[in-house]
């Protein structure tokens, strides 16, 4: 009789536990974490072109990329690295604070820029570095993480320039950039 009872009870254990594990992921998206081998080079890829997911974003600490199928996959950046996407503009920009790789278009595509990048501490990351927005008309950089940097950008005789940090909180997509 014990035996009976104890197999009874377990089946039911099984069966609530099943019901309410069901439940819970029913309508719900599945999001899966990844580890990307180069991380640098998939954002680089799915900036280009190179790669096409139907949506990629990267915030301060992840980048998550929806595949034609819906399913959504994260990756970690790295602990020392933060990723910026500035676009500067002279007449056209849109509020952006997480950057998508697969969406955000800024106004100068294809355009040189003069590019110089101070940390807090007097330290120079950059100085009158020729970059090139790419076709969405952004540049891409790695920064080291958790400081503050003064940066300059010059084209044309016009100059931007502003201060941002690459901590937790902040923005990847840099949009308030105008050459003046």
């Amino acid at each position: 009789m014990k035996k009976s009872l104890w197999i009874i009870a377990s089946v039911a254990l099984v069966i609530v536990l099943g019901t309410y594990l069901i439940g819970n992921t029913a309508g719900q998206k599945k999001t899966e974490q990844a580890d990307a081998p180069d991380i640098r080079k998939l954002v680089e890829d799915i900036s280009t072109g190179r790669e096409t997911p139907q949506s990629a974003s990267i915030s301060a600490t992840t980048l998550t990329v929806t595949d034609a199928g819906n399913q959504e996959t994260s990756y970690d950046l790295p602990e020392d690295e933060f990723f910026l996407s500035i676009a500067p503009y002279v007449e056209q920009t849109h509020p952006c604070e997480i950057h998508s790789l697969t969406g955000c278009q800024g106004e100068m595509a294809n355009e040189p820029f003069s590019v110089t990048i101070h940390d807090s501490e007097g330290n120079t990351l950059m100085k009158d570095e020729v970059l090139k927005s790419g076709a969405n008309g952004f540049m891409d950089l790695w920064v080291p993480r958790d400081r503050t940097y003064s940066i300059r950008i010059v084209h044309g005789g016009k100059v931007a320039e502003t201060q941002l940090s690459t901590y937790k909180t902040d923005q990847t997509c840099i949009t308030t950039m105008q050459l003046i």
